[in-house]
């Protein structure tokens, strides 16, 4: 089945697909806004004309690109990637969410399984060790770079 990409108003991406898939057209299959992908979707059909009538009644969705695609260009787009990802031991990071929020911290150890970050914080007198969840944190600086 193609997948095709439909050239969207920036922001406007989640709206366009909830429209699409709201037709509940038989030929359209799914519709999808990763938010990694600025101002497109993709939308998996069975014909390049179908996509295109849909769209006339579809505010914010512009054209659709010429050209298909399929499943294998998309599918990184289709799991998740941790939060952890990116960050390593040692690296300074900002905590941003929950009581320690604002605060410096170095990372001690990573738990990629749980998704969670042990730190240690700056300016505590005794080093205290406080494990986050990795969307919790903000990397400052990574000794990698």
């Amino acid at each position: 089945m193609p997948i095709y990409a439909v050239k969207t108003t920036a922001s406007q991406e989640r709206t366009v697909a909830d429209m699409i898939m709201n037709r509940e057209e038989e030929s359209i299959h799914a519709a999808l806004a990763p938010d990694s992908l600025t101002s497109y979707v993709m939308v998996e059909a069975e014909d390049y004309n179908i996509i295109e009538r849909v769209l006339d009644d579809i505010p914010h969705a512009r054209s659709v690109i010429p050209g298909e695609s399929d499943i294998t260009e998309v599918e990184h787009f289709l799991s998740p990637k941790p939060d952890v990802e990116g960050i390593a031991e040692g690296d300074i990071v900002e905590l941003i969410a929950g009581p320690f929020k604002g605060e410096k911290a170095q990372v001690q150890r990573i738990d990629e399984g749980k998704d969670q970050v042990t730190v240690e914080l700056y300016e505590a007198t005794v080093p205290i060790p406080v494990t986050v969840r990795g969307d919790q944190i903000r990397v400052l600086d990574s000794e990698e770079r």
